[in-house]
């Protein structure tokens, strides 16, 4: 006989109980079931569960036999409710009196008196009372308490009926006991009619024949047409109506004739909502409106309009500009360059430009002046030489690495008692804004080319300068008395930059000279001379000077002193001087031999002191009446300075935040640069700058000019940053203070190697890149299959040479199998840490034994290069 197999879950369903109770009842009886409900069940399990759940199962059939049997009348539903409600009160009420014979003497209960109820008016009350006065009858017989402690079940028939209550009879609606005469209502339309025992109306619907409805379609055909507006049809109005109509649509519209208050709430909502779109329309404008100042750097621009200072320096290099990051630009560049990318610009120091007014010259008062000379040209090629040359000094003794590292300004009288002012500027690379200051308060410019090396990138940066600034240019070919000199090369390659000198047909004029020797340089001067006398250069000694500052410094026992140029009028010691956003009274001047001097004229250098700060190489500098006029402006001029630092300081961004997120390894360096002269921090600002990337950014939390100070200390601990000192030295506080904070000053005296050290600094912060080095090759010979071993292979070293701990990988027929570690090395029976090239040796990879004879095993291994910038 086969055995019958049932489902978990439909015995679950025939027994009403849950199937975790089912599978933690047979787990406990020792079968091992699973809690799936489509777990099959044994006979065995299956009559164990009905044993155990029988009653369960019947308390579920019978109730859903009573839930088929259940009678639909509702009426008898309720009677038989109550009356199983009786029935159960009445066994309760036996089962309460079931007392044990011996113990219990039953006992009649006892009447006391009786209560005289009267007649109730209506039928039901009547039975009510009989069924009270019934109760009230003698006591039942005394046969009951035996039936009931015998036996438990039901008693029978002649006690059952003594105590079953009276049959209750159906509730037919409330008692009447009177009547109350209301008065009559007043008389309506309906009429006094009953409304509660009022018929209602049925309404049948008509029944319509086809002819019915095609006589009716006919009927209303016309009208569609609009035969009723034919019959029913308006006169014309005249022009009077239709105007007057006009004006009463109008005076509907507009509110004429409503109540005042919502005509005021009509007109509060409507200026309110012309001055949101009068802000929202502000708003948008603002955002394309800038509000600078002339101090305003290439930098802080590009900040401003949210671009690269890529794009601002390529737009200035369009308009024949050459700036770098931190110089300062003025405002018609400023305006050219905002407009360039669709911005206006708004210069909000407006009021502080023309508190200083410049005086006109008139024609009679202009005199001659002597002429303004730059020399420019490549680092190394001899521009210091030819200036010491004709000074007749060695400047470039004083000068650290022998290079030029600060703008000079001389002033030099010639054997023919005339004067000539000449500027040096640096010729290295970082030096850029050096040389754009040059070229732009100069009048004549000697482009300086060494006749053995030739034209070199910061040579053609010079030329540009000059070109830009459109001055006359004058080149000079130096170190011809050197071995290897070929001074036709250089007109040659200017001659590809359509540059043409006078001896190859030209307008550029060409001398070849030797600055140690002092060959050519006398007919240098007299051709300097000749532009100067074709420039025709006048200028006003007699007003107010104004001019430019070409560099600022701080001197330990001077103070602040700045070299100036004068460009007009004539400077005396005592004047109120005011240069950018620092002002003071000029305490004393000297040339450039520092020797004392009383004034200086137009076209002359002089070093001053008494400002109480270092202004900004390019800035220019006016006289005014009082001290308190300075102050004023220079505050003035501040205050906007900061304001646009502020709004130029560029916060980190959700882009900014996702964009360091890819990368995933963001690096910041902040550096403190301090310098002994403005243009110097400068031009070391700005190369450091240059020197970020994508994965390191150099920010440089503060420059300034004078010695290391405590306050730069802490502001260095603050900001985690270094500090870089360009000639100049801590102080003994400052340097134990860095001590106590740990905080790394670096000092340089040349400025490439502070850029050097920088970038190998920015570099170790980088993670070093993991490169694979691949050291040999060796080719499967024979395969080996040794027990508790796995595959060994016979192996010859075709390349390189293979070490124990080298990594390997599998080719065969050119596609890599598998990469792995070397399990072991061995040549002959011993362990061999490496097998050079052309030998045999024995090897196994771990955890791989697919090797086939004529596979190529390549060994490599992974090692760290040092990121590169």
């Amino acid at each position: 006989m086969t055995q019958v197999i049932h489902r978990l879950s439909k015995v679950a369903k025939d027994l009403g109980v849950g199937v975790g109770t089912l599978v933690d009842f047979l787990n406990n009886k020792g079968f091992g079931v699973d809690s799936n409900p489509n777990a099959k069940l044994t006979e065995e399990q299956y009559d164990l569960l009905l044993t155990e759940y029988a009653g369960d199962k019947k308390v579920k059939e019978d109730a859903r036999q009573q839930q088929i049997d259940k009678p639909f009348v509702q009426e008898e539903s309720q009677a038989a409710k109550k009356k199983a409600q009786e029935e159960l009160l009445v066994k309760d009420a036996l089962a309460q009196s079931v007392i044990p014979r011996e113990k219990v003497k039953l006992e009649k209960p006892k009447i006391i008196s009786k209560i005289e109820l009267p007649e109730a008016p209506a039928g039901k009350g009547k039975g009510k009372k009989k069924e009270t006065a019934e109760k009230a009858q003698p006591e039942p017989q005394p046969k009951a308490p035996e039936i009931v402690a015998e036996k438990p079940t039901p008693p029978p028939a002649p006690p059952r009926e003594e105590f079953m209550p009276t049959q209750v009879s159906k509730l037919e609606g409330p008692t009447i006991i009177g009547k109350i005469d209301l008065p009559k209502p007043v008389a309506s339309s309906a009429g006094p009619q009953d409304h509660g025992s009022r018929k209602r109306k049925r309404i049948f619907k008509k029944e319509y024949s086809k002819e019915d409805v095609q006589q009716a379609l006919t009927q209303s055909s016309p009208k569609r047409g609009g035969g009723r507006r034919e019959q029913e049809r308006r006169p014309e109005l005249t022009e009077e109506e239709i105007q007057a109509q006009i004006k009463e649509t109008l005076a509907r519209l507009s509110g004429q004739g409503k109540s005042k208050a919502a005509k005021y709430r009509r007109e509060k909502r409507q200026l309110i909502s012309e001055k949101l779109q009068q802000e929202a329309e502000k708003i948008e404008a603002d955002k394309k409106t800038l509000k600078v100042t002339e101090f305003v750097s290439a930098n802080e621009l590009a900040k401003m309009m949210n671009l690269p200072i890529q794009d601002v320096i390529s737009t200035c290099m369009n308009l024949g500009l050459f700036v770098s990051i931190n110089q300062r630009l003025d405002a018609e560049t400023i305006t050219i360059v905002a407009e360039e990318f669709g911005f206006q610009v708004e210069f909000v120091s407006v009021e502080v430009q023309e508190a200083i007014r410049i005086e006109e010259d008139k024609a009679e008062e202009l005199l001659p002046r002597s002429p303004i000379v730059t020399v420019m040209g490549h680092v190394d090629h001899g521009k210091t030489s030819l200036l010491d040359y004709i000074r007749k000094t060695n400047v470039i003794a004083g000068e650290a690495g022998g290079i030029t590292q600060h703008i000079g300004a001389y002033n030099v009288t010639l054997e023919n008692k005339k004067k000539i002012t000449f500027l040096d500027t640096p010729g290295h690379e970082a030096f850029t804004a050096m040389r754009a200051r040059g070229a732009q308060i100069t009048d004549v410019a000697i482009i300086v080319i060494a006749a053995d090396d030739g034209v070199m990138p910061q040579t053609v940066e010079a030329i540009n300068h000059a070109q830009a600034a459109g001055v006359p240019m004058i080149f000079a070919i130096n170190k011809i008395d050197k071995p290897g000199a070929n001074p036709n090369k250089i007109k040659e390659a200017l001659a590809g930059m359509n540059i043409l000198v006078e001896d190859w047909g030209g307008k550029f004029q060409c001398q070849e000279i030797s600055a140690k020797k002092g060959q050519g340089v006398p007919e240098l001067l007299e051709k300097v001379l000749l532009e100067s006398d074709l420039l025709e250069l006048k200028a006003n000694p007699n007003k107010k000077a104004h001019g430019v500052i070409i560099e600022s410094a701080l001197d330990k026992g001077k103070g602040y002193v700045a070299t100036i140029l004068v460009e007009g009028g004539t400077l005396h010691v005592g004047d109120v001087i005011v240069a950018g956003c620092f002002s003071g009274k000029i305490k004393a001047m000297h040339n450039e031999r520092n020797l004392p001097i009383e004034n200086a004229l137009p076209a002359m250098p002089a070093l001053i002191l008494g400002l109480d700060g270092a202004p900004q190489a390019g800035d220019q500098f006016h006289i005014v009446g009082s001290e308190s006029e300075a102050r004023e402006i220079a505050t003035k001029r501040s205050q906007l300075q900061r304001e646009q630092g502020l709004k130029t300081r560029k916060h980190i961004t959700l882009d900014e935040i996702g964009r360091r997120l890819a990368i995933g390894d963001f690096k910041e360096l902040n550096v403190i640069v301090k310098g002994d002269f403005d243009g110097s921090v400068e031009a070391l600002s700005d190369s450091l700058l240059k020197l970020s990337t994508p994965k390191i950014q150099v920010n440089i939390v503060h420059k300034g000019v004078g010695a290391i100070t405590e306050s730069d200390v802490l502001l260095a601990s603050a900001s985690n940053a270094i500090i870089l000192g360009f000639q100049v030295r801590p102080s003994f506080a400052a340097r134990k203070l860095a001590e106590q904070e740990q905080i790394d000053i670096r000092l340089y005296s040349i400025i490439y190697n502070a850029i050097n050290e920088v970038k190998a600094a920015m570099e170790g912060m980088l993670s070093p890149e993991v490169v694979e080095k691949v050291t040999s090759n060796l080719e499967v010979r024979e395969v080996f299959n040794v027990s508790k071993v796995g595959t060994v292979a016979g192996c010859m070293v075709l390349s390189g040479k293979i070490t124990r701990n080298a990594k390997v990988r599998l080719i065969r027929d050119g596609i890599v199998l598998h990469s792995g570690e070397l399990g072991s090395l061995k040549r002959f029976k011993d362990d061999v840490k490496e097998v050079p090239s052309s030998y045999e040796c024995g090897l196994n990879i771990t955890h791989f034994d697919d090797i086939k004879v004529g596979d190529i095993i390549e060994g490599y291994e992974m090692i760290e290069v040092k990121a590169k910038l």
